[in-house]
């Protein structure tokens, strides 16, 4: 159990200065309390108080780092249950597993193609997880080797074999790969191993009680960059330990759970190991290993980690300035749509499937829908008639009409007081755009 709120504000300098953030001492404590404020925000807390809130002061869940540079993946540092209680900070790693029997330089080429794009934003899967099964040293050497010349992406070497794990790491350690995995057969070798080379540490348990146990034998080895697997391949019980592993390290500060967890999926169809995937993704799964390799397997499970990584109290949004979709001229067309980005991002692909070049105008609307802003009374003719004075509307076309979402077709008559421009009602749906311009702009 961590410290209470008050065993905290006894260690500090009961001074209320704010300058870690917070109005007083004691609020400052009990957020220390509660895993959302770290004891480095406080400049003057004593080295004593430092050492004696030590436990207190770290994140419930350590933070992870395995990679290098650029494509580093970050794991843990998660101070959550439930996203809308404050948010979840590290999306969850997706590793494509690859054999040392396969052609190795083939799969790579194939996994580096693996990216996508969605409402603007670029996605793609984390890591390679090289697995040892030919369980012959030099050949998992030669393919961790093949991987590091393919891809900057992190590694996970899959492998309890030390010989095997020591070649490969001989090779590629200046890449930080996840070591897996130290299991009650091989830990002290494999902790050794990790610790040589700097690497971070996968801990294999079988089950939550041998995992807590092997964790804390680890620890007491001086080695903290750990990242959990309960040994569980069942969809429900694997649900079952990671939500265990989570309530226990952030409600109870059980120090032995207190890292990020990982999970592997075992389904062979593809489309259920990606819905085995989400489940694993949306519990709490700090990094998922999965077999599933095409873009359409992938792209639905990525997709779903936007949406669950992103902050609730902040929607995902977009710019508020014009876009010019194709060659425009001035005569071509002006929507009005939200700055909301999936609403926005689905109205451009509208707009250039239509052929017929357009402007764009997002209004700030704080990043909501139509018909919410609507219902908000954050798009109204007054803030459309703004984004149109911001955007400088009038140089860029040599007409006043504006295109109107079909959902707010009751915006017609205020917004053509506010804006002097004439309205058109568009289509209620994105997907009726191509259609709408084809007939009044062609």
């Amino acid at each position: 159990m961590g410290l209470t709120g008050l065993e905290i504000y006894k260690q500090l300098p009961k001074t209320n200065t704010g300058d870690c953030g917070f109005p007083t001492c004691l609020a400052f404590a009990m957020a220390m309390a509660a895993g959302k404020a770290s004891l480095e925000k406080c400049p003057h807390v004593s080295e004593a108080a430092k050492e004696a809130l030590g436990a207190a002061a770290a994140p419930p869940i350590r933070l992870v780092k395995v990679g290098v540079g650029d494509t580093t993946v970050e794991l843990g540092d998660e101070t959550e249950l439930f996203r809308h209680d404050k948010r979840f900070y590290h999306p969850t790693a997706i590793a494509v597993e690859i054999s040392d029997t396969e052609d190795v330089a083939a799969r790579v080429a194939e996994y580096t193609g693996l990216e996508f794009e969605r409402v603007g934003l670029r996605f793609i899967t984390d890591m390679v997880a090289l697995k040892n099964a030919s369980g012959d040293a030099a050949k998992f050497k030669a393919a961790a080797e093949a991987v590091a010349a393919g891809t900057k992406r992190p590694m996970v070497l899959i492998s309890e074999d030390m010989a095997a794990m020591e070649a490969a790491l001989s090779a590629v350690a200046a890449g930080k790969p996840l070591v897996y995995a130290a299991t009650n057969d091989n830990y002290e070798a494999m902790t050794a191993l990790a610790q040589k080379y700097a690497c971070p540490l996968a801990v294999k348990g079988n089950g939550l009680d041998d995992l807590s146990e092997l964790v804390e034998k680890i620890t007491k080895l001086g080695y903290k960059e750990l990242v959990l697997d309960s040994g569980s391949r069942e969809t429900s019980q694997v649900l079952t330990d990671l939500t265990q592993m989570r309530r226990s390290a952030v409600r109870k500060r059980f120090r032995p759970f207190g890292y990020a967890a990982m999970a592997f999926t075992s389904k062979d169809d593809p489309f259920e190991e990606v819905v085995q995937a989400g489940v694993y993704l949306s519990k709490y799964a700090g990094l998922v290993v999965m077999k599933a390799a095409k873009k359409e397997q992938l792209l639905p499970l990525l997709s779903w980690r936007q949406n669950l990584f992103t902050d609730p109290q902040k929607p995902i949004q977009v710019e508020a300035k014009a876009v010019a979709v194709g060659d425009v001229t001035p005569d071509s067309p002006v929507y009005i749509t939200t700055n909301f980005s999936l609403t926005y991002f689905i109205v451009e692909g509208e707009v250039e499937s239509s052929k017929v070049p357009a402007y764009i105008v997002p209004v700030n609307t704080d990043g909501i829908s139509v018909l919410t802003a609507w219902a908000a009374g954050k798009l109204t003719g007054e803030s459309i008639g703004k984004a149109l004075k911001l955007n400088d509307m009038e140089s860029k076309v040599n007409h006043k009409t504006l295109v109107l979402p079909g959902y707010v077709a009751v915006l017609s008559g205020s917004t053509e007081e506010a804006t002097g421009w004439k309205i058109m009602v568009g289509p209620r749906e994105a997907s009726g755009i191509p259609k709408f311009a084809k007939s009044n702009f062609a």
